[in-house]
């Protein structure tokens, strides 16, 4: 009678360390429940990397002429960063070309207190800024993008070169190096999530 049972229970066993057919398992929002139904985003072309740096300059212009007119060059700044960088729809590596005290901007407030000067910004004042689209002051005539090289990834870009500002008041060049990352948000638009200067 006890070799019965040993034998009848013997296959129970055996299956319990059979190894399950693999089974892909369904793509899940973690912790959701719920299948994932994100379509994949278009490609960056290098013809909107080329378009997202004609609206950089015009913007950083913009500003420029707004400051040295007397207008509202924190308006047009705060307008032109929420179409230009990609804050509040994704992590942004901004390096500024001279930033010392602060090298890195995660923040939308600190990328604003760069660009228009810590006097001129309530939140995320950085004392060391002079204010970089208005040139500390002087304002800039003109900004121009030479890229040495756009590589294109799928939803994403990266661009490398040299620009070019020209200062308002003395009409002196100067010629800095940049690196910008671009990405597709979720809302189809093309913003900078890198942005690393340096002279």
């Amino acid at each position: 009678m006890m070799n019965f049972i040993k034998l009848a229970l013997l296959p129970v066993a055996v299956s319990a360390f059979t190894a399950a057919p693999r089974r892909a398992a369904p793509s899940m929002i973690f912790g959701s429940g719920q299948k994932a139904t994100a379509k994949p985003l278009k490609p960056v072309t290098a013809k909107e990397v080329r378009a997202a740096q004609a609206k950089w300059a015009s913007s950083i212009k913009k500003i420029s002429e707004s400051y040295l007119n007397g207008g509202d060059f924190k308006a047009d700044a705060g307008e032109a960063a929420g179409v230009l960088y990609a804050y509040g729809h994704s992590n942004v590596l901004f390096k500024p070309t001279k930033a010392k005290d602060a090298q890195f901007r995660p923040m939308a407030a600190d990328a604003m207190s760069y660009f228009i000067g810590a006097d001129n910004v309530e939140v995320g004042a950085i004392a060391e800024d002079g204010g970089f689209a208005i040139n500390g002051g002087k304002g800039w005539e003109d900004v121009v993008f030479d890229n040495h090289k756009i590589d294109l990834n799928g939803p994403t870009a990266v661009a490398m070169g040299n620009y070019y500002f020209t200062c308002a008041t003395s009409g002196e060049q100067s010629k800095v190096e940049y690196t910008f990352g671009y990405k597709r948000c979720d809302d189809g638009k093309v913003r900078i999530f890198l942005h690393h200067s340096s002279v």
